[in-house]
């Protein structure tokens, strides 16, 4: 029994994409085109190969949901109610990434009949445990994002004052007062002020940044906490 037993267990690997898009934090979802849930919104998973380790599984699994690779990713933790899965024993392993939508463009792949952006404030019942899977994957970002620096993955490489504060306030569910966030991210000193403005806007075209992540390394191996 305990030789049957094991033959019906399988690990998984699943995965919280965030992406920052219109000042909206969104995830990616695919609607699924196999059973079990077939037709059913899902984060983008599948399972671990025998000669797999977590990263490379992971990357590969991605690639072939959504067309992404090459992201910034990261695990969380890992899932294993006895009846998450129906069928079968499975334990997923959680992940979650960080992407800025404009630079990629997201095709539905292996098992899935469509993938689509999707506002946290709108996210569908999805399969299994995916909304578990979720609200734990945004509960660790709204904290990691206050101490280290990881939400300039979600921005355009060229970027507003205006446009990293939206972000933040968009991953904490908060508001900030313009001034002093401005003047606490400046201080910092890990922004490039580049010497372009916005195009085509309405408004007064405002001052464009970058992010300068060879000083933040220098500055993180000196115990520099980044902290908003």
């Amino acid at each position: 029994m305990a030789e049957e037993s094991n033959k019906l267990q399988e690990l998984s690997i699943d995965c919280v994409i965030f992406g920052f898009e219109d000042h909206q934090l969104k995830i990616l979802l695919y609607q699924r085109a196999i059973e079990p849930e077939m037709d059913q919104w899902a984060l983008p998973g599948g399972f671990i190969k025998i000669d797999e380790d977590l990263d490379r599984s992971a990357s590969r699994i991605l690639k072939e949901v959504t067309g992404v690779n090459n992201i910034y990713m990261q695990q969380i933790n890992a899932f294993g109610a006895v009846n998450r899965y129906p069928q079968k024993r499975v334990i997923t392993i959680g992940f979650y990434a960080l992407i800025n939508p404009g630079n990629y463009n997201i095709v539905p792949g292996v098992g899935a009949k469509a993938a689509q952006w999707f506002d946290i404030a709108q996210i569908p019942v999805l399969s299994f445990d995916h909304n578990e899977i979720y609200l734990y994957a945004l509960n660790i970002l709204r904290k990691k994002v206050r101490y280290e620096p990881i939400g300039f993955e979600l921005l355009p490489e060229k970027f507003t004052l205006t446009l990293i504060q939206r972000l933040y306030e968009a991953v904490l569910g908060i508001e900030f007062d313009v001034r002093n966030f401005r003047k606490k991210l400046l201080k910092m000193n890990l922004l490039i002020k580049l010497p372009e403005k916005q195009e085509g806007v309405a408004h007064r075209a405002a001052n464009l940044y970058k992010f300068d992540k060879k000083i933040y390394n220098e500055l993180k191996g000196k115990g520099f906490m980044f902290d908003l």
